[in-house]
């Protein structure tokens, strides 16, 4: 079973635990009924931002979604050890297929910060979704280079570099050639 099963399936597991009905869960994070069934249902990857919005109508952390254990000590992840987990999308459901997200703490209970490596695929198309979400993000090239669109600004980052920004501002990730990249991105959003 993939992590991205994983996340429809305890959202619809904590609403059913905490007795809130489809409808009231999507009324309370602006969604059409049809769109948190389809989360629900995995036939549409939700994106970051609207995950982080099901984790505070359901009141609980963003982690919740991707925790596989309840460790609270250290968590190490060796290397060759990341297994791929949750891919997020943006406001276009199909629009960051080309991204993969290994989690690098899933194992960490009442962790406030969610690190990943992420592997960037080159991505054919050239009219990128930006989204938005509460919180802050750092990523951190390991390899080739990325673009990053951030609100009305293109930041072009390589090998090495790194960028730190507020999430609530508009902005997409991807592949700045036709190269793969490969980041380490830690996402923070708040309770």
């Amino acid at each position: 079973m993939s992590a991205i099963k994983n996340v429809g399936e305890k959202i619809t597991a904590i609403r059913q635990q905490k007795s809130i009905t489809v409808d009231d869960l999507a009324e309370r994070c602006g969604f059409t009924t049809e769109m948190m069934t389809r989360i629900e249902e995995n036939e549409t990857i939700p994106s970051l931002g609207h995950l982080i919005k099901v984790a505070r109508s359901l009141g609980v952390r963003l982690g919740t979604f991707l925790d596989d254990m309840d460790q609270l000590g250290p968590v190490v992840t060796r290397n060759g050890d990341m297994r791929r987990g949750t891919s997020f999308s943006n406001k276009n459901s199909t629009a960051r297929l080309n991204l993969d997200f290994f989690p690098l703490a899933s194992d960490k209970s009442g962790r406030h910060m969610e690190p990943f490596i992420v592997e960037i695929n080159p991505s054919t198309e050239s009219d990128f979704v930006q989204s938005s979400h509460e919180g802050e993000e750092f990523i951190f090239v390991l390899s080739g280079a990325i673009e990053i669109k951030y609100g009305k600004s293109i930041y072009l980052l390589s090998e090495g570099d790194s960028i730190y920004y507020d999430s609530v501002v508009d902005h997409h990730v991807h592949a700045a050639d036709e190269s793969p990249a490969k980041i380490l991105a830690v996402v923070y959003a708040p309770f």
